[in-house]
């Protein structure tokens, strides 16, 4: 793999109408990189996610896939962008009516054409790789919490993605099914070489996790830039060193 950013996001602004979210971030994210976006409730994290996956237009800046201004590129080249993508909603966003083998399969089915032998292969393979091997026929609500989220990665990571955004990977969860959820996502930065995004307000995974990272103020409505939040706990802006050491709590 060559050394180019996965990702450039250059004076980003998010907004609902006249009110703004967040102005002015800017952050690169590295091929291998575990890169945080933390901040507390309210400011601004999943409305950066939306605009990093494709859901929401920003009220201005851009957004860089490997160079690609992905906002002004046009529709066939952002459907094409967005193939590159693995997403983990915070629920997990399973279809309820489906077993986990049905929703790990639909993205492979919509668009790969493969035969059904084929994608049943691949299905047992991601499931298999986020500790679910023997559970395709489950349905979700049969599962505990943890393993939702599982499934949820499972499925993010169907196309083989090279960049997988995780939005709030610990919510919910108890502080033993999330810290095992954490090192399944090292494990799959190290094994597969993604690239990932998290997005979180969780201490215990902002700092087990993350090499890289940026602080959404909401006072400010603008980023602080962090580095590795180990360092920043130690020698970072004071908000952030706050934030760190208050737990994450909004």
């Amino acid at each position: 793999m060559d050394n180019a950013p996965h990702i450039e996001v250059r004076d980003l602004t998010m907004a609902y109408g006249e009110f703004i979210v967040q102005r002015g971030i800017e952050f690169t994210v590295n091929q291998g990189d575990i890169f945080v976006v933390m901040g507390g409730n309210g400011c601004g994290k999943t409305t950066l996610m939306r605009a990093l996956v494709g859901l929401q237009r920003p009220a201005a800046g851009t957004v860089l896939y490997g160079g690609e201004d992905f906002w002004n590129v046009e529709p066939e080249a952002r459907q094409r962008l967005k193939r590159r993508l693995g997403i983990l909603f915070q629920g997990g966003a399973l279809w309820s009516s489906l077993t986990l083998a049905e929703n790990v399969a639909l993205p492979i089915a919509e668009y790969t054409g493969l035969p059904q032998d084929r994608v049943d292969e691949i299905v047992a393979f991601k499931l298999a790789l986020v500790g679910l091997a023997g559970f395709e026929e489950f349905y979700p609500s049969e599962l505990s919490g943890g393993m939702k989220k599982r499934a949820g990665l499972a499925r993010a990571m169907a196309l083989d993605p090279d960049i997988l955004v995780i939005d709030e990977p610990s919510s919910g969860l108890d502080p033993l099914t999330a810290r095992r959820l954490d090192e399944l996502i090292v494990e799959l930065r190290d094994s597969l070489g993604t690239t990932i995004v998290v997005v979180t307000h969780e201490l215990a995974s902002i700092l087990s996790i993350g090499n890289n990272s940026i602080y959404l103020d909401s006072e400010s409505h603008t980023m602080i830039a962090t580095g590795n939040p180990q360092e920043a706990l130690k020698n970072g802006h004071p908000k952030v060193r706050n934030f760190l050491t208050r737990g994450g709590t909004a």
